[in-house]
């Protein structure tokens, strides 16, 4: 199917599907036309890209990801280092939660202290 086509079928701008082949994360045949070709499986890829886009990986991880996903949610199956690299991105989302609870306590202490 031409990237319009997969655009319309995944609710995804042209310009966004191009970004994804560039990060390596859909591919994508060229026909001599220069038109670009996705298999019917792009349409559960995108899918499984944007998922894990909403998980909130970013496209460097997707791309590593991605081999082990399976169906649209998707599912992740054991591949090489799948763990290790979700282990490390909850550890820097919980990094991320404990430095912005400090950066709210001290902003309330500052608003408890500007209404004396």
């Amino acid at each position: 199917m031409k990237i319009g086509e997969l655009s319309h079928r995944t609710g995804v701008s042209q310009r966004l599907l191009r970004y994804y082949e560039q990060q390596g994360l859909l591919a994508s045949e060229r026909a001599p036309s220069g038109y670009r070709y996705y298999s019917e499986d792009a349409v559960t890829v995108v899918a499984q890209i944007r998922n894990l886009l909403a998980a909130g990986l970013n496209t460097e991880t997707i791309r590593t990801v991605l081999p082990c996903a399976r169906g649209e949610l998707p599912v992740l199956e054991p591949c090489s280092d799948l763990l290790a690299t979700l282990r490390t991105q909850l550890a820097a989302i919980d990094d991320r939660l404990a430095c912005l609870q400090q950066t709210r306590t001290a902003l309330a202490t500052y608003l408890t202290a500007t209404q004396r």
